[in-house]
């Protein structure tokens, strides 16, 4: 079982920053990938960014040049900062974590709006 919780979450205007935050917790030494995702209202969960345990990231094409997913290895924690936001990144922010299985946490609102 891994156990995952985010932070970081708020409203922002357009054009500003936040920085999300990921703490895993359990069995963390199977994780292999860990990463965002995100669900606007009325549409499907969709993937933001992934980072491998090796470092290996992975952008969604929207979002690339503005989002930076890093990783924190010895506190078992994922970051992601947003740059440029926009209204449209305007979503709940889930962590995900495999192992052979698939964790989420609960989610974090992220509001872009002026």
């Amino acid at each position: 079982q891994v156990q995952l919780v985010e932070s970081g979450g708020g409203l922002v205007q357009p054009g500003g920053s936040l920085r999300l935050s990921c703490a895993a917790s359990g069995n963390i030494f199977n994780i292999n990938v860990m990463g965002w995702y995100r669900q606007a209202p009325g549409k499907e969960r969709d993937l933001v960014a992934t980072i491998t345990r090796f470092g290996i990231t992975n952008y969604v094409d929207s979002v690339k040049g503005r989002f930076i997913i890093s990783r924190d290895g010895a506190k078992a924690t994922v970051y992601l900062d947003m740059h440029s936001l926009k209204p449209d990144d305007t979503a709940v922010y889930f962590c995900n974590a495999k192992t052979t299985y698939m964790y989420w946490g609960q989610g974090t609102q992220v509001t872009v709006s002026s």
